[in-house]
């Protein structure tokens, strides 16, 4: 039988035994980038995130693994629940403590239980509910986990979905041509949108992290703090760890940076895994920045990058029906939900079934205000 451990930090768990249970392809469960976290302060119980990470192991040797905290909120997760912790407070039980198995602050689809096969996978999906029914916890939670961990979950696991905006790659040899599949509006549109920016003045550079030097990344690390502050919600990033991606992911940090009168003023941060570009994090020191700078630092410098680099996928973050005018189409992501409330769990199953067909609807008719003129929709890239 494999023994189920509990880790209160994940340098507690050899880097290269983590990493050799992934193909290495999605940057945010690399180990570096976890633990890249925990070490450079930017979880914080008071915050709601207490690491508490599961690994399987079999005569010494590690076969499953899942990054996992337990939340005393749900700040930062992305798969909201909130409604489901009130309706728990309104018949006097508690709802947290509950177990998730997610990437901070990272709305982004990618491996959560890493294993060689699928049976190491299933028995640790097992695992984590048997000790979560042990230790009394409310539920267990698995957040943007790719189809293909679909099968590892058994009865008792309540499915979730909602809809993202990508951007996939046809084979377009560059930023013209995918202009060029675009309805003559839409594509109108975007010009102006860029040639806007261009007129303001602003020049944009794209950094890797092995390229960025301390001021780009302070310069990013602003911006990210501003934006963050302008809606109210708090930073939790702080700059040492963006400092620690630009030195344990040197080529998977991408930025895109805009300057005018020779100081930066704006910026994009991204992650590059795989064939994927993922968009983070953006902002800008101006208070009022010259319209669509926005969105060529955040969407049009990707899309440019994925083409010069042969990269086939851009996700530039949840939310935002803004995107799809802009060549992103909606991609369905997916959760699991473990209740261990007798009670509760039938009811919220029921929820999940009607959310699950809402979800598909609005799906459906996103896609009938598809940007391109070909209607047809790019196939699905796997996650």
């Amino acid at each position: 039988m494999p023994e189920l451990r509990l880790h209160a930090r994940l340098d507690e768990i050899p880097a290269d035994a983590w990493d050799a249970l992934h193909d290495r392809r999605n940057p945010f469960v690399e180990h570096a980038f976890l633990s890249g976290l925990e070490r450079e302060g930017c979880l914080r119980p008071r915050w709601g995130w207490t690491p508490r990470h599961a690994t399987l192991w079999r005569d010494g040797a590690l076969v499953a693994a899942a990054p996992a905290y337990l939340k005393s909120n749900s700040h930062g997760e992305f798969v909201f629940d909130q409604a489901w912790a009130a309706a728990y407070a309104r018949a006097g039980r508690d709802y947290y403590p509950k177990w998730l198995v997610a990437v901070p602050y990272s709305p982004v689809t990618g491996p959560r239980l890493l294993a060689r096969d699928a049976g190491d996978r299933g028995a640790l999906a097992a695992a984590l509910v048997e000790r979560a029914r042990g230790d009394g916890l409310s539920s267990v939670h698995v957040n943007f986990h790719p189809e293909g961990e679909h099968d590892a979950f058994g009865a008792g696991w309540m499915a979730r979905q909602d809809v993202q905006y990508h951007w996939r790659n046809r084979g377009w040899r560059d930023f013209d041509d995918f202009l060029a599949a675009l309805l003559p509006k839409k594509r109108k549109n975007l010009r102006q949108e860029r040639d806007k920016v261009r007129r303001a003045g602003y020049r944009l550079r794209t950094v890797h992290g092995d390229e960025a030097s301390h001021d780009d990344l302070a310069a990013m690390h602003f911006f990210y703090c501003r934006t963050f502050g302008d809606y109210g919600n708090h930073p939790a990033l702080t700059l040492e760890f963006f400092r620690h991606l630009a030195s344990a992911m040197p080529r998977q940090l991408v930025l895109f940076l805009a300057e005018r009168d020779d100081e930066t003023v704006a910026g994009a941060l991204c992650l590059r895994g795989g064939d994927r570009l993922y968009g983070r994090y953006w902002g800008s020191s101006e208070a009022q920045p010259a319209p669509g700078l926005h969105f060529e630092t955040c969407y049009y410098q990707g899309i440019d990058y994925c083409l010069r680099e042969g990269l086939q996928v851009f996700e530039p973050g949840a939310q935002g029906e803004h995107k799809v005018a802009r060549g992103f189409l909606p991609a369905t992501t997916h959760s699991r939900h473990w209740v261990a409330d007798p009670e509760f769990a039938p009811a919220l199953a029921e929820w999940c079934a009607r959310e699950r067909a809402g979800t598909a609807d609005y799906h459906r008719a996103v896609l009938a205000h598809s940007p391109y003129r070909d209607a047809d929709p790019p196939a699905p890239a796997a996650a």
